[in-house]
């Protein structure tokens, strides 16, 4: 009864005060720390229940199990990295990060679009150099007059003497082709293409008619949801034609008038107009480079206007003609943008391939009458078949691009690509047709090209050029810094000062 309640009380037994029984042989140590790259024992903390630690957890039971994964190693340090196998592995890293980052360059959407885009201002830049180029070679097409069939009165041209000794017999050579409007509405007929060829590229890419036929329905729909009924829809194609009809006409008539290059030149000044006209249609952001920009493209026109003297009005009248297209040209692109407004590749497509419908339909009884009036000229038997089917072609080629070209790169590279094409066209002039540039020509020319370059100027350009300058003097700001020199204990000045000496006296 006296006996203390603690000392009855069994203790309770832990890992640091285990419990011995009576004349009981010690226990298996309860927590081994091993260390598997030692050959020495392991190391016994306790007794008790077989506990193994790792680092993959604590197993208990009766007997310890060999673990794979790394332990505890208190008996030998681990050895030192080596130097250069390490810098070895670093250098390897920097390589294959420096690679990583190469291919990323090579290979982003960017760089794609970027090659894309200089493979279709090239394409532009071809095709309509061609188209231009062939269109003109067309109404320089004579023939003997000996050889016409009898008809109407044709405009006639002495043959050039040659400069040989040997005296030519002079003839008369008349014209075989002179029908600009029949140009105009062979070249617009292949518009139609545009649909077909949408769909053919659809069928090819997907391959699902069902696809396809929700496609056209939501081309459909599309029309319906902004209010668009077959009437009004009919009535903007019908307009559409005939802008598209009178601006490609006046730009093939100045063809029979000026050389190709001054032609080229003049319409490209179309871009200024287009800002122009967005500026007070569409209401664009109001840019100042841009107003500089559409003051040289005028005054481009003007000295192309007056730059065979004031008498030759033959020459203004071409300049006009050529202006105006460009202007028809601005028109047409703006009105399209605010009625049709984002208009997808399909119903871009099908809109063009009505408008051809319509000039097919609607004008030709426009171009039998000019045949038959005498009013243009088509010598059928000396028609330069290939010169008008591959012009047509190459304008196709460059409408198509022009309009869907987007898809794959920058809408910049498809406006580079009319630039470019007025150098391209002075070089074939210089070689084929001995054209000179000089004077009030090359200055117009050179005029209507700078503000072409103007209007591709971004609306926020002033904020590119503080970047730059900003980027030099950060440039020069992170360049090594001189070693300061050593500072004087004694007076706590710096040695560089220019007004004390490092012993702390005024010099």
């Amino acid at each position: 009864m006296g006996e203390d309640l603690g000392a009855r009380r069994p203790s309770i037994a832990t890992i640091f005060n285990p419990r011995r029984g009576r004349g009981s042989a010690p226990a298996r140590p309860s927590v081994v720390v091993t260390d598997e790259d030692s050959p020495g024992p392991p190391l016994q903390l306790s007794n008790g229940a077989g506990v193994r630690v790792g680092s993959a957890g604590v197993s208990a039971g009766s007997a310890p199990t060999p673990v794979r994964s790394p332990s505890i190693n208190l008996a030998s340090p681990a050895p030192p990295a080596d130097p250069e196998t390490g810098s070895a592995s670093e250098s390897q890293r920097e390589k294959t990060t420096k690679c990583t980052k190469f291919r990323k360059a090579i290979f982003s959407k960017t760089t794609r679009k970027v090659v894309v885009g200089w493979l279709v201002t090239c394409c532009v830049t071809a095709s309509w150099v061609g188209a231009t180029h062939l269109l003109k070679d067309m109404f320089l097409r004579q023939t003997p007059a000996s050889t016409m069939p009898t008809g109407p009165s044709l405009p006639s041209a002495p043959l050039p003497t040659s400069n040989t000794s040997q005296p030519v017999k002079m003839g008369v050579q008349k014209q075989v082709f002179d029908a600009p409007f029949f140009t105009t509405w062979f070249c617009t007929t292949w518009t139609g293409l545009f649909f077909p060829m949408y769909l053919a590229s659809h069928l090819c890419f997907k391959r699902d008619k069902s696809s396809l036929k929700v496609t056209l329905k939501a081309i459909a729909q599309n029309f319906r949801d902004r209010g668009v009924t077959f009437g009004k829809f009919m009535t903007r194609c019908c307009l559409f034609c005939l802008l598209w009809v009178v601006t490609n006409y006046m730009y093939v008539y100045s063809l029979r008038i000026l050389d190709c290059t001054d032609v080229m030149a003049l319409y490209s000044a179309h871009v200024s107009f287009v800002y122009l006209l967005s500026w007070v249609i569409l209401h664009d952001q109001f840019v100042g480079v841009r107003i500089v920009a559409v003051i040289l493209c005028n005054t481009g026109i003007a000295l192309l206007a007056y730059m065979d003297g004031i008498t030759k009005t033959k020459t203004l009248g071409g300049v006009v003609l050529a202006a105006a297209a460009a202007a028809g040209s601005a028109v047409y692109k703006v009105l399209f943008k605010k009625v049709i407004g984002e208009a997808s590749f399909g119903q871009v497509s099908f809109i063009f391939t009505i408008i051809a419908l319509l000039n097919t339909v609607l004008l030709s009884p426009f171009v039998a009458a000019f045949y038959f009036s005498g009013y243009e000229v088509i010598e059928w038997r000396f028609l330069p078949w290939p010169n008008l089917v591959i012009a047509a072609a190459l304008s196709l080629a460059a409408n198509l691009l022009g309009n869907f070209a987007i898809a794959f790169t920058f809408e910049i590279f498809i406006t580079l690509g009319l630039v470019l094409a007025v150098p391209v066209s002075a070089v074939l002039d210089t070689k084929w047709y001995a054209v000179q540039f000089q004077g009030m020509k090359l200055a117009g020319v050179v005029l209507i090209m700078c503000g072409f370059f103007l209007v591709l100027f971004p609306a926020n350009w002033p904020e590119y050029i503080t970047k730059v300058l900003r980027w030099g003097r950060h440039r020069k700001r992170n360049q090594p810094r001189q070693q300061p020199e050593p500072v004087d204990y004694r007076t706590g000045l710096i040695s560089r000062s220019h007004l004390r000496s490092p012993s702390g006296l005024i010099r």
